[in-house]
């Protein structure tokens, strides 16, 4: 009984676990946050485009000596603007553009990588490296997490109407284009946030999953928000915890908790839809 008590609460003990939980829980905030709106407006492969474009950005700025960090950022939004830029001047559609440009990008991001061959792991890249977090990584996430966080509260209900309605937003006088281009910029600087926690693949779902489950347990968009970043600290914590148990890479197994309460979430739904349907038919 001692020894199982011992090895549940170890994680808790050790420095590098404490950093894993600490940079992993800070990030997941906005990213469910932010969730939400890519959920509501249709944007999750957006998030998918720039989780992938930031790999370019990573190595070029190894080339040249600049935070990572910094590299990524700014791939990050030039795949964003560029999508965008794509998406209004042309009759192609917006998935089909996005998936032209995450991908082109991510295959520039390999063959940079590969030709130039960095010191930093492809893995760490892209699955994260959240056991190797320093001080400065949990000062960088901090940052990033607390601008990202800010901005979303901010203009959480200026941006949920151009979520639903941009012709409305632009009528009633809200700077759509600031509103537009400033969720893009808080996407890519998300993104860059979790670079060094998840990575590049896995940081996807950490931006769909919270947002979609609560959509399926949810009707009003404040209980969303709370129900996303509940889902989120909640995965993130038990995951991290979980991995140290089992001896998992913390990361995926964040993601499968996420993926496994989706599944629970949509059942639910499925089952609560069905209850008016059989009272009718008793009632009948």
């Amino acid at each position: 009984m001692n020894e199982t008590l011992d090895l549940a609460i170890m994680p808790f003990q050790l420095a590098f676990m404490q950093n894993a939980f600490l940079v992993t829980l800070m990030i997941a905030l906005p990213m469910a946050l932010l969730s939400c709106y890519l959920v509501l407006k249709g944007w999750s492969l957006m998030g998918d485009a720039v989780s992938h474009a930031v790999l370019p950005g990573v190595v070029i700025a190894y080339v040249v000596g600049l935070p990572f960090a910094t590299g990524a950022f700014v791939a990050g939004l030039f795949c964003a603007l560029s999508a965008g830029y794509l998406k209004d001047n042309s009759r192609v559609k917006e998935d089909t553009i996005l998936g032209i440009v995450f991908s082109g990008m991510f295959a520039l991001g390999l063959v940079l990588y590969v030709k130039i061959q960095p010191d930093i792991h492809l893995d760490h890249i892209l699955f994260g490296d959240m056991l190797g977090i320093g001080a400065a990584d949990l000062v960088e996430t901090a940052a990033i997490a607390a601008a990202s966080t800010a901005f979303i509260l901010l203009f959480r209900k200026d941006l949920l109407v151009q979520a639903f309605d941009r012709q409305h937003a632009a009528a009633i006088g809200l700077p759509v284009k600031l509103l537009h281009y400033g969720l893009l910029a808080v996407l890519s600087l998300v993104v860059v946030g979790a670079l060094k926690a998840v990575g590049i693949i896995l940081a996807i779902a950490m931006l769909v999953a919270p947002g979609a489950i609560a959509a399926l347990l949810t009707r009003r968009f404040p209980s969303m928000l709370m129900v996303a970043v509940a889902v989120a600290l909640g995965a993130t914590f038990f995951g991290i915890w979980l991995s140290f148990l089992i001896d998992s890479a913390p990361a995926p197994t964040i993601v499968l908790l996420m993926t496994i309460l989706f599944v629970l979430a949509f059942l639910w739904q499925v089952l609560q839809s069905r209850k008016p349907v059989q009272e009718a038919g008793k009632q009948a």
